[in-house]
């Protein structure tokens, strides 16, 4: 067990796949390679109008550049503490991070697909939702044809599982 103290010390991991490291990577390399330079040349141009104290393009660079500094910062802790879901290790239809999930939504057989990974590279709107979701909570663990109920914000569902593959 743990003390306080000792827990602070522990540092969080990001469990994701290889495909989302090399995505947060790819971002990260864009951030400091390109970004970082189009902001201080912004910064030396709003300089060059004189007195800062009134000069709104300077604080809007100054603005972006200190949201560039802490998405660089968060990006290079993800990677440093990522953890690479293998999923070579779990049956081929049982659910996990990294695979992907196609279910009907009971009794109306509304069907939907999901590609669970980890919290770092979740994108609902192209189907990749966190291994933290009520969802993917609910559904890791499970196999194809287990009827599964999940509770939502929204309340609970019946869903039956139809498909599971790598993603």
């Amino acid at each position: 067990m743990l003390t306080e103290g000792e827990e602070n010390m522990v540092e969080k991991t990001y469990p994701m796949t290889l495909e989302g490291k090399a995505k947060l990577e790819q971002e990260l390399e864009e951030l400091k390679t390109v970004k970082r330079g189009e902001i201080i040349e912004r910064i030396k141009i709003a300089r060059s109008f004189g007195d800062l104290s009134e000069n709104s393009e300077y604080e809007s660079a100054k603005d972006e550049q200190a949201f560039v500094e802490g998405r660089i910062n968060t990006l290079e802790s993800m990677i440093r503490f990522a953890q690479i879901i293998d999923t070579d290790n779990v049956d081929s239809d049982e659910i996990s991070i990294g695979k992907t999930v196609t279910f009907v939504e009971l009794p109306d057989d509304e069907e939907e697909e999901y590609t669970i990974v980890g919290k770092a590279e979740a994108d609902p709107f192209s189907g990749k939702i966190s291994n933290d979701s009520p969802i993917a909570q609910a559904l890791i663990g499970k196999s194809v044809g287990d009827v599964v109920s999940i509770a939502t914000p929204g309340g609970s569902m019946e869903v039956k599982i139809t498909k599971v593959s790598q993603s």
